[in-house]
């Protein structure tokens, strides 16, 4: 649930990754944060919904983790989060310990691809992508075997780095038996059914 503490937790941890992000020059280094907005639509999206497994490829800091975890511990979900760094899983680790949100999450250091193929067919209710997005089409033909039908991808930053997603957007609309929408929540939402 969205407690005051843990919404004093979320925004601090949006303003600091602001602020962060503002002076660090490097991709790898920033925090990359999702809006508040679209932590709040993740966190409805999953109290309605309640999938039981929800699988979030870029944590980061774990400020999306946050939003992800708190809906699903309040009805007995998982959230497994995905990082290629370390030092991005540790600053997770660390706030989901913070706001008592740990044990509903399994942080992964891996690369997506890698991770994806180890996976069981049609274990995923919901999946999260905001990682690097030069990758999500080479991870289209691993993600659609993980995905549950009537599930969910739900991908960042669709509208502000439209053209670094548009080979994947294609590939997802050349692929029958999804349907796909974009929702001007946030940086953009491109959102994927299984249908």
């Amino acid at each position: 649930m969205l407690t005051p503490a843990l919404l004093q937790q979320l925004d601090r941890l949006a303003q600091h990754g602001q602020k962060y992000d503002a002076k660090t020059l490097t991709r790898a280094d920033k925090m990359l944060n999702i809006t508040p907005d679209t932590g709040m639509m993740l966190y409805q999206w999953l109290r309605f919904g309640r999938p039981a497994h929800v699988v979030e490829i870029g944590t980061s800091n774990g400020y999306s983790t946050l939003w992800l975890a708190a809906a699903a511990q309040a009805y007995g979900g998982r959230v497994t989060s995905l990082d290629v760094l370390q030092a991005k899983t540790t600053l997770a680790r660390n706030n989901l310990n913070e706001a008592g949100l740990l044990d509903t999450v399994t942080l992964v250091t891996a690369e997506a691809g890698s991770w994806l193929r180890q996976q069981a067919a049609e274990s995923a209710q919901l999946i999260f992508l905001d990682a690097d997005r030069s990758l999500y089409a080479s991870y289209w033909p691993l993600l659609t075997p993980v995905l549950a039908p009537g599930g969910l991808i739900v991908v960042d930053n669709a509208v502000s780095h439209a053209a670094e997603c548009a080979d994947f957007f294609a590939r997802v609309r050349a692929t029958p038996g999804f349907l796909c929408e974009l929702l001007p929540i946030g940086k953009g939402e491109f959102i994927i059914l299984k249908d």
